[in-house]
């Protein structure tokens, strides 16, 4: 059950961030690990059941896309699931985890939000030991290993040592090429080799942003009936 003070947090996923359109073949391994991981029934007579997943890499590789992924994979499992970011959630009471536990999957991004707040930390030290109780799972990201996390509660840093721990490695240009025409043919839209190798030249290199400049060229295309080329380019994000 989600409180109703959740209900003002972003808790619509975007529709086009799966696992398919990830497209990183140095994660694949995460991928594929973390997809069993909400796939498989944890048995409460299992002493092993492992109910948490900490992920942890750099900004901009791709964490967020991959708790999505998961909550999407979970909907197609008939599971119910939640994401949600300690960006925002770290500007409301600890009681907004109550309830969680009833969820199937529970996605928590960039639990480094929290480093210093020793109440949110308690909470969700809580929150994981209600989750293994009621045999759900969680996920949760964070933008360093545990170790480095510098968390007060030493707990809580015993919990996410306790299951899962992968790192998402950055991805190479090869894939964010890749990535970039695969989430354009998604939407309808064509990127020729030269088209997306100079968007990847002449604009941040990170993914967000990247998919940032796609949304605006996709909307201009369509309001300007243009196809997307360098000097379109040029003319929507350049000029």
């Amino acid at each position: 059950m989600i409180k109703n003070n959740q209900l003002t947090l972003s808790v619509q996923l975007p529709d086009d961030e799966t696992f398919k359109s990830y497209q990183s073949a140095v994660n694949q391994s995460v991928c594929n690990l973390l997809n069993d991981f909400i796939s498989t029934k944890a048995e409460l007579s299992q002493e092993n059941t492992i109910y948490g997943f900490y992920l942890f890499g750099i900004q901009g590789v791709g964490k967020s896309h991959l708790l999505h992924a998961c909550c999407a994979q979970a909907q197609e499992n008939q599971q119910t699931s939640v994401c949600l970011s300690f960006s925002e959630l770290r500007h409301l009471s600890v009681e907004v985890l109550d309830g969680l536990e009833h969820i199937d999957l529970i996605c928590l991004d960039d639990i480094q939000f929290i480093s210093g707040e020793a109440s949110w930390q308690q909470a969700v030290f809580d929150l994981y030991n209600r989750v293994s109780e009621h045999n759900k799972k969680l996920i949760i990201t964070g933008n360093k290993s545990v170790q480095d996390l510098q968390l007060s509660l030493p707990d809580l840093r015993s919990r996410l040592s306790w299951g899962y721990i992968e790192q998402v490695k950055p991805l190479s240009d090869d894939e964010k090429l890749l990535a970039i025409q695969f989430r354009a043919q998604q939407r309808g839209l064509l990127l020729t080799d030269e088209v997306a190798r100079f968007l990847l030249t002449r604009l941040s290199r990170e993914m967000s942003s990247l998919l940032d400049a796609l949304d605006k060229l996709d909307k201009a295309s369509i309001r300007e009936q243009r196809k997307i080329t360098i000097p379109f380019i040029k003319d929507v994000l350049l000029s």
